[in-house]
């Protein structure tokens, strides 16, 4: 399955059920595939957007791996590997690992 990145802002794809993200710049497409042979879909889409994304220029699109195992390949146009992170911009990243800090800490146990 391909997705898309028609809009002008960044799309975020994430990959369900294993938590993954990837990020795609206006006019990219991203490549999933998983070795599911079987007569039912492989994926479902959802897309979704909040506030917040929205004025910051951010889609959202999750595709959940529904059948067959949860390992998907995720790939750009020319074939090479797309990993989980990829074009995340710095202040998401630095905000999600304080977040995921803060989780960890010992006073929110």
């Amino acid at each position: 399955m391909d997705v898309v990145n028609d809009s002008i802002g960044l799309l975020v794809l994430f990959l369900e059920p294993v938590g993954e993200d990837r990020w795609l710049r206006p006019g990219e497409r991203f490549r999933i595939r998983t070795d599911y042979r079987g007569d039912e879909p492989a994926f479902s889409v959802t897309y979704w957007v909040n506030d917040g994304d929205r004025a910051a220029g951010i889609e959202n699109v999750t595709v959940w791996v529904e059948n067959g195992g949860v390992d998907a390949e995720v790939s750009d146009v020319d074939g090479a590997d797309v990993d989980c992170g990829h074009q995340r911009p710095e202040d998401i990243d630095r905000k999600w690992q304080a977040n995921l800090e803060k989780a960890k800490s010992p006073e929110k146990r």
